[in-house]
């Protein structure tokens, strides 16, 4: 990871869980990790009400898409909707995905992919009930509760959460270390 930081994206009306298991698994695996809002307040409103205080935003001065790895998108209403509508990131999506970057997208967030064009071609899989805008992108839909295809990386919602997060671990650090945390951290099944 030598250099390598996770971008997790926080908008407001997110699935804090999806958000936030991704943080603190990475955290636990020693894989850098900021939570980026992408308002101009680091302190952001779940779809829950919980309010979360971000390590930083998309306008502060100093921040630049290039200083991180990988992009993560937690899912929620109406935060993928809010994800969808924010054009610099979108814009880095599109930009990353062309040159085979890491990109990560959980529950209703695989459909801000689908319609950049990001999934065509590729297994994935969303929140049930939105295949549709994922094969609308061309997407080849899977019912699995994560699926990698490639450098893409896309979960089913919020029980899938803790299984997403590990599959970003091993997509950094492999199967052995996904499989010793998730033993750490008591996963079942």
């Amino acid at each position: 990871m030598e250099g390598k930081r996770v971008a997790v994206f926080i908008a407001d009306g997110l699935e804090e869980i999806e958000g936030l298991t991704v943080v603190d698994i990475l955290y636990r695996a020693n894989i850098p990790c900021d939570t980026v809002s992408i308002t101009s307040s680091t302190l952001v409103t779940s779809a829950h009400n919980v309010r979360i205080v971000c390590d930083r935003t998309l306008d502060d001065q100093d921040f630049d898409f290039a200083a991180y790895d990988m992009l993560v998108l937690p899912g929620g209403m109406p935060g993928t909707a809010n994800l969808g509508a924010c054009e610099p990131l979108c814009a880095d999506l599109a930009s990353r995905a062309a040159v085979g970057r890491p990109l990560a997208a959980i529950c209703a967030a695989p459909t801000v992919l689908a319609k950049l064009g990001i999934l065509a071609g590729r297994r994935a899989c969303c929140f049930p009930g939105m295949e549709d805008a994922l094969a609308a992108g061309g997407a080849e839909v899977c019912l699995e509760p994560v699926v990698r295809d490639g450098t893409i990386i896309t979960s089913r919602g919020m029980g899938t959460a803790l299984d997403f997060a590990l599959a970003i671990v091993a997509f950094y650090q492999g199967d052995e270390a996904a499989q010793a945390l998730a033993k750490a951290v008591v996963k079942q099944g």
